[in-house]
């Protein structure tokens, strides 16, 4: 999934950086769980589009003034603040730029923030978190309103939350499994065509990042894959070959944190300082079972909003019971009648 949101972002902000005509240009939303690596794939796809960028102009603001090449900044990432209202918002993308915003009106601060983008040579903004806005109160959907506003400058919008869908920010939608796409109800009326959330929803593509699955043999196969690639990174003395992705490893850890990214990570960290703490040096399902994954301490994570996810209970087993093997690809053959049976024996 984080492929595909690489290939659609990708091209997006490249295309929308290179067109001059006067038009609003088409934005993008990427929704998804708490903890499942939304804002990294956005970063990282955006700081790879700022680099390409910035060599394309030899480091240098094309439309910038004498002395302020120094200013330009492709790529501007803001979190939404939890009670967003239209001030705070602004407010906070002036404090990425660093422009001083102190005793500003509101329309002072929306002309600043124009200022800003332009001044800077922006052409991506992240809003992050964007599902703190509840339609529900007036001051969300003024804030809204605003970065509608924002959709004429010359610059991408990309909206990252959880379950945007369900939000308000568009028409309540649904999840088609068979195309992967969001399905959307038509409008009520006929005069509901140009209604500002129909315009929302016409002008931004929505992408789903979906955690990994382990209910089929491509899905098993990304998520051993992805687990190969964190091993190669874990400088454990006692670390070997298939610590991760061999035995009942790959199973343990999806059982452990769901195939969500940012729980794998919280527990394999925790669990690298355990197994240097302990001088054990390598990752153990035994070890693991020490790990409680806790994330309710976590202050930058609004819970309203959705964006700290449900924690798999730790199931371990008995003591002195053999663990459970990986017995998805087992071909069980014919059942035997009699005391006879297949699988491997005791």
């Amino acid at each position: 999934m984080s492929a595909a949101v690489a290939r659609l972002m990708r091209s997006r902000l490249q295309t929308n950086a290179l067109k001059h005509k006067p038009t609003t240009r088409p934005e993008l939303m990427i929704t998804g769980g708490g903890y499942q690596g939304k804002t990294e794939t956005a970063c990282e796809i955006a700081a790879a589009f700022e680099d390409a960028w910035l060599d394309l102009h030899h480091q240098l603001n094309p439309t910038a003034i004498p002395g302020t090449r120094d200013l330009h900044a492709p790529v501007a990432y803001v979190q939404t603040p939890v009670t967003a209202k239209p001030k705070s918002t602004c407010q906070a993308i002036l404090d990425f730029f660093g422009a001083d915003h102190k005793g500003m009106t509101l329309p002072q601060l929306t002309r600043a923030v124009r200022t800003s983008l332009r001044d800077h040579g922006n052409r991506v903004l992240l809003l992050d978190d964007i599902t703190r806005l509840k339609m529900h109160r007036a001051d969300d959907q003024d804030t809204l309103d605003l970065m509608r506003a924002f959709m004429s400058m010359h610059t991408t919008l990309v909206l990252i939350g959880v379950n945007i869908p369900g939000s308000g920010l568009l028409r309540e939608g649904r999840h088609d499994p068979r195309t992967g796409q969001w399905v959307f109800p038509p409008p009520a009326s006929a005069s509901a065509g140009d209604d500002p959330a129909t315009q929302t929803e016409r002008r931004f593509d929505l992408v789903h990042l979906e955690p990994f699955r382990y209910d089929t043999a491509e899905g098993i196969a990304a998520w051993t894959a992805h687990l190969a690639g964190l091993e190669q990174h874990l400088r454990l003395f006692h670390a070997h070959a298939g610590m991760l992705t061999g035995g009942t490893m790959p199973e343990y850890l999806f059982r452990r944190t769901g195939g969500v990214i940012g729980l794998l990570e919280r527990l394999i960290e925790d669990g690298c300082t355990e197994a240097v703490d302990t001088g054990a040096e390598k990752l153990t399902a035994d070890l693991l079972d020490s790990i409680l994954i806790n994330l309710g301490n976590d202050p930058t994570r609004d819970a309203t909003a959705g964006e700290i996810p449900r924690v798999p209970a730790v199931k371990s087993d008995t003591k002195g019971r053999r663990k459970a093997r990986n017995t998805v690809f087992d071909d069980t053959g014919i059942p035997a009648s009699g005391s006879q049976h297949s699988g491997r024996g005791a």
